[in-house]
């Protein structure tokens, strides 16, 4: 394994274990952080037969990472996100709106490398319009999920939806994914086909 490699784990097992000791909720925290258990497995498992580009591991640990935080603290009670409330004057901690940003920034990114290293698509445009419409798909099916695990749960609703009053805040939700698969599309596109022109030349 590479120095690269154990950092990141490193990382990310380190930014677990303090998100797991004494968490706001426990049952919050577990739903929170459960994607990114998922793909922590998803890399192990593919780590040799489907290396990524450097940038998508980047970004899929600091999508972890704000997962994690948001885990521990539960997304309305993040400290980051008090503070930039106070800074800015507003009336609600946004720090949900960075973890949907994160929810269609980072998997904009995955999309876009599984495609085009699989030669999916022949049009770049026609890849675009699937990546973006993949990203809002998600974010719609995880307000789906929030939704049903409110139903199911009266006691970890509160803190797993985190909408703090916000009437439009799924339909906010989704249009800061939308925003965030985007942007990452239209500022990381040429730097993420310079990492994958140097993926196919590593040996």
């Amino acid at each position: 394994m590479t120095l690269w490699r154990i950092s990141w784990v490193v990382i990310f097992t380190a930014v677990l274990v303090w998100s797991g000791i004494n968490p706001k909720d426990m049952a919050t925290w577990f739903l929170e952080v459960l994607p990114a258990l998922i793909a922590f497995a998803l890399l192990i498992a593919t780590r040799e037969r489907f290396r990524l580009t450097t940038l998508l591991y980047v970004l899929i640990l600091v999508h972890c990472v704000i997962l994690m935080v948001g885990g521990h603290y539960t997304y309305a009670e993040v400290p980051l996100g008090d503070w930039v409330r106070d800074w800015l004057g507003q009336d609600r901690n946004n720090y949900d709106k960075l973890g949907h940003l994160a929810q269609g920034f980072v998997p904009a990114i995955v999309a876009r490398e599984i495609s085009i290293r699989l030669g999916v698509f022949r049009s770049r445009a026609w890849m675009n319009y699937f990546i973006v419409a993949m990203c809002l798909g998600i974010s719609a099916f995880y307000e789906l999920i929030e939704w049903w695990v409110a139903l199911l749960s009266d006691e970890a609703a509160e803190s797993f939806l985190g909408t703090q009053g916000y009437v439009w805040d799924t339909q906010s939700d989704m249009a800061v994914a939308l925003l965030g698969a985007i942007l990452a599309l239209v500022l990381l596109g040429r730097w993420h086909d310079r990492q994958l022109r140097a993926l196919r030349a590593t040996p």
